[in-house]
């Protein structure tokens, strides 16, 4: 029976077939078959994803009485994504965005003769790109964006002599960009970015070939995030046509070419993360700019003058580097500006001067400069501005009152500047302000009582200054502090019992002012609070034992102050050195230095005198036999413990001469000092416990505060290659959003790390406290950013690339401005490129990507989707497990139920971010590694998208 069906199914597949071939017989005198045959072969070897549908319409229907022409139309030219002309003929074909997976290898290029039109991006292929496209002699748009394309770009693209649009972008094409791409003299657009482009080009210098200036018709050339190096060429000047130019995020380096003053039509130049030097040529002074990025780089010197020409420029970013000189005078009247940084630089200026009225601008940074002269009225009237970083200048005089109507500023730092006066009373109608430093400054007069009005209010910092009065009672409104610092000024009176309500505080520092009386009991309300400094005051009177339950407190600070009595019985006490208790009138404890209690001496007298009669009587039987054994005993031993001690002391110093050899620290003193600081590290100074070791917070007599992860002593081999996996990772690497390491330990007894201390905690804590609000939108998208950052440069700065493979929110770690730095490497692995890089299962459960269940193989797409996790576990808040189980599930969200409810409504603008970094966060989380994006690609969206917004 079974033989008789395959029989007949045999047979109605023979039926078939010459059905299909009749219909295609009317065609043949056309010459339409070449070009249903080659998309009817490619179609068989792509695949489709989740059962998609979407060829569905490519298949050959039966014939009818149409003539050829009619049919053509009804047949190939209705397909899905296929256009033809008026004689049937296959124009464009646009599959972009179809869940494709597959190669061009069965893609027959000369069977489209007519071929103008042809997309492939948003999908999954794979594989080279064929010589044979060279055959597409009419196509005039080429999209094959965000695929899997590797390899090089064939040269013999450059025979598309018609060519306007190409579009290779975020791909994993790799070598040279071909000279012949010159020859496609109509090339409007070029965008290679986001790909692992590099090498030297026949006749050129470096990375990027001088043929290209003579794309003469070119207005937009995207070239960033590759390894491109060596400068770029002078020839670049003759694309008279060029609009935008962006090649940040490689490795070039040499200046700015002078021939850039030929490019009339460029508005938007693009530089950033390069290794570019030497001066600015003046000749950009002639270009009428909208976007200027040339941020962390090298260059000196001072900017144009006429930077502004056209009053077009709307991102001035030029922070991190070596500029001097005067501001240019044309930023006075540029009225168009919207974002402007300038810090980390020399530059001078009188800032009255330099600076008018900007009706859009939002986001100034002048940190770390020479700009000197007095605020003026005209910063009150930039009504969209939000931040406003002018720290770290010579600006003296007082602070406008004006400046208080900027009701829409959120972030105002003024710090290390010569200004006096007082704080304007008009600043508590800041209802949106959420940063407030004043930081080392010559102000003086008292705090205003309506302060308490600023209910966003998450960081004051008004250290080193002239204060004084009391602190208003009505501190205790803002709720939303997490860190207060009043220290250094002369603040008097009681501190304030209101203070307790503050919930959400994690750092408290009064220090150096003249607070009297006692420390409020309330104070013992702070649960979150873990850094009090009280120090140099005159608070009298005990420490409240009621202190005793704060948990989180793990820095102490009451010296020199009038404290007596009993220090209370807690973990952040007996983590307090001496140090920080000294100079009181009478505080004793158990702390080492201190005097005891009374009732603690009266007990170990008594505790002391019963031991010494128990150990007299048990000791005198026992003595003489003990005497007898320890003698035979050290006769057998002495020979052998002779024999291994050279050897021994050998291995142990040269244990101690390893100890930071990549820090300033003398090794064996450094060591020594851990050792006492930490107690031989007493569970008191523990501050986090993994799965290598724990983590111990040490404070050293330097008065810098480390952290040093001790790994576990019991480790075996397998383990103790994972801490000199750890220390290999670490030295090699140094980034901004990965934690410092500044020296380690190899020792037969203690093998430790020392890394730098982020007093910010780690991220899992913060997102789940009650003060869920101190990680407003902001600092969670930045906080993304960072981490994305980091593993970017991990993966594709790192050679050989690092794979963390423990990425979670717990292994992230925050200072105190928010800052995301990447820790724990007790997991990471160095890619070997020779190797099946196969090892045990390590991680974070709830973070693993799914491929590790079945396969041991380790990838960088590992931690792209452990990053896709985190990055939702940001924004929601908690982990989004069932926001990925119901994505495994087809099933979308909607914005308002991925997102953290605690925060206030979502703006357009951030809603637009956010949309962006959740779609960006879920393409990671696909459950096919090689369909998930690059943390390069990653990186670069992220940084590309919030660049209006951070």
């Amino acid at each position: 029976m079974n033989s008789l069906l395959m029989e007949k199914s045999v047979i109605v597949d023979i039926f078939l077939l010459l059905l299909a071939t009749i219909s295609l017989l009317p065609l043949v005198a056309y010459g339409f078959t070449d070009e249903v045959a080659a998309l009817l072969k490619w179609k068989a070897s792509l695949q489709l994803e989740n059962n998609n549908e979407v060829l569905s319409s490519w298949v050959s229907p039966l014939p009818n009485s149409q003539n050829a022409q009619t049919m053509a139309t009804m047949f190939w030219c209705t397909w899905y994504g296929v256009s033809c002309n008026s004689d049937g003929s296959v124009t464009k074909l646009n599959l972009s965005s179809s869940g494709l997976t597959g190669t061009l290898n069965s893609f027959t290029f000369s069977s489209f003769p007519n071929l103008t039109y042809f997309e492939l991006s948003q999908n999954n292929f794979s594989g080279i790109i064929p010589a044979g496209i060279s055959n597409l002699s009419k196509l005039v748009y080429l999209h094959f964006d965000s695929n899997h394309f590797s390899s090089m770009i064939p040269p013999e693209i450059g025979l598309l002599a018609n060519l306007e649009t190409l579009h290779l972008l975020e791909n994993e094409l790799i070598g040279s960009i071909p000279h012949e791409i010159c020859n496609m003299k109509f090339l409007s657009e070029l965008a290679l970015y986001a790909n692992a482009l590099t090498g030297a080009i026949p006749f050129c210098l470096g990375s990027i070939p001088n043929s290209l200036g003579r794309l003469q018709s070119l207005t937009l050339l995207r070239l960033y995030s590759n390894n491109l190096s060596g400068p770029i060429p002078e020839e670049f000047g003759n694309m008279i046509s060029l609009v935008r130019l962006q090649v940040s995020y490689n490795l070039l380096n040499g200046s700015i070419p002078k021939s850039f003053g030929n490019l009339l039509n460029l508005q938007s130049l693009y530089l950033r993360n390069n290794q570019f030097s030497g001066p600015l040529p003046q000749e950009l002074g002639n270009l009428k700019f909208v976007v200027l990025e040339l941020s962390e780089n090298k260059f000196s010197g001072s900017l144009p003058d006429n930077i502004c020409n056209g009053r077009r420029l709307e991102l001035l970013l030029v922070s991190q580097n070596k500029l001097t000189g005067t501001m240019p005078k044309s930023l006075y009247n540029c009225t168009s500006l919207v974002r402007v940084r300038f810090d980390g630089n020399q530059v001078t200026g009188n800032i009255s001067e330099i600076f008018g009225v900007y009706p859009h601008l939002r986001f100034i940074n002048l940190n770390d400069n020479k700009v000197y002269g007095e605020l003026s009225d005209n910063w009150s009237k930039c009504k969209n501005l939000t931040t406003m970083q002018l720290g770290g200048n010579d600006i003296s005089g007082s602070i406008p009152p004006s400046l208080g109507n900027s009701t829409q500023i959120e972030m105002l730092n003024l710090s290390f500047n010569h200004l006096v006066g007082e704080i304007p009373m008009e600043f508590v109608t800041m209802n949106r302000l959420l940063n407030l430093v004043l930081s080392s400054n010559q102000l003086s007069g008292s705090l205003p009582t309506e302060i308490g009005s600023l209910s966003a209010l998450s960081l004051l910092d008004l250290s080193l200054n002239n204060f004084t009065g009391p602190i208003p009672y009505t501190f205790g409104n803002c709720l939303n502090l997490f860190h207060v610092n009043l220290s250094t000024n002369k603040f008097t009176h009681e501190i304030p019992v209101q203070l307790g309500k503050l919930s959400h505080l994690s750092v408290l520092d009064l220090s150096r002012n003249s607070f009297t009386s006692k420390i409020p009991s309330q104070i013992a309300s702070l649960s979150s609070l873990e850094k009090l400094n009280l120090s140099h005051n005159k608070l009298s009177g005990n420490i409240p034992n009621s202190m005793e339950a704060m948990n989180a407190l793990w820095s102490i600070d009451v010296s020199y102050n009038e404290l007596e009595g009993p220090i209370p019985n807690s973990k952040g006490f007996l983590n307090t050195s001496l140090k920080g208790l000294q100079g009181n009138k009478g505080l004793c404890g158990n702390i080492t230095g201190l005097q005891q209690c009374d009732n603690d001496l009266i007990v170990e007298k008594h505790d002391k005198n019963r031991g010494q009669k128990l150990a007299l009587i048990v000791s005198l039987p026992l003595l003489g036999a003990l005497l007898l054994l320890s003698m035979f005993i050290g006769m057998v031993i002495f020979y052998h413990r002779r024999k291994k001690l050279s050897s021994t002391r050998q291995v142990e110093e040269d244990h101690v001469l390893d100890f930071f050899s990549i820090s300033t620290f003398s090794g064996k003193e450094a060591y020594d000092e851990i050792l006492k600081v930490t107690q031989e590290f007493n569970e008191a100074y523990c501050i986090g416990k993994g799965r290598c070791g724990a983590v111990y917070r040490a404070k050293l007599t330097s008065n810098e505060i480390v952290a040093v992860k001790r790994i576990h002593s019991s480790l075996d081999m397998v383990d103790r290659n994972s801490f000199l996996r750890e220390v290999k990772a670490l030295t090699e690497i140094r980034h901004r959003n990965i934690v410092k390491l500044y020296g380690y330990c190899l020792h037969t007894k203690h093998s430790f790390l020392i890394y730098e201390y982020l007093e910010g905690g780690n991220l899992y804590e913060m997102l789940r406290k009650e003060a869920t609000q101190t990680l407003g939108w902001t600092k969670r998208v930045n906080i993304i950013k960072g981490v994305a950052n980091a593993l970017s440069y991990m993966h594709h700065d790192c050679s050989p690339p690092i794979v963390h493979r423990d990425i979670s929110s717990k292994n992230i770690l925050l200072d105190l401005e928010g800052e995301a730095c990447v820790s724990d490497f007790g997991t990471s692995k160095i890619l070997n490129p020779n190797s099946s890089n196969e090892s045990a299962l390590a991680g974070t459960f709830g973070y693993l990507a799914p491929e590790l269940a079945y396969t041991m193989k380790v990838t960088e797409k590992c931690d792209v989707y452990s990053f896709g996790v985190l990055a939702l576990e940001v924004i929601k808040g908690e982990h989004p497990g069932g926001i990925i189980a119901s994505l495994s599930d087809g099933k979308m969200k909607k914005l308002q139920d991925m997102v953290d409810q605690h925060l206030p409504t979502v703006s357009i603008e951030i809603k637009k971010v956010l949309t962006n970094v959740i779609i960006l966060a879920i393409r990671c989380l696909n459950n096919n590694p090689e369909m998930r994006p690059t943390m390069y690609y990653v990186s670069q969206q992220i940084s590309e998208d919030c660049k209006d917004f951070l």
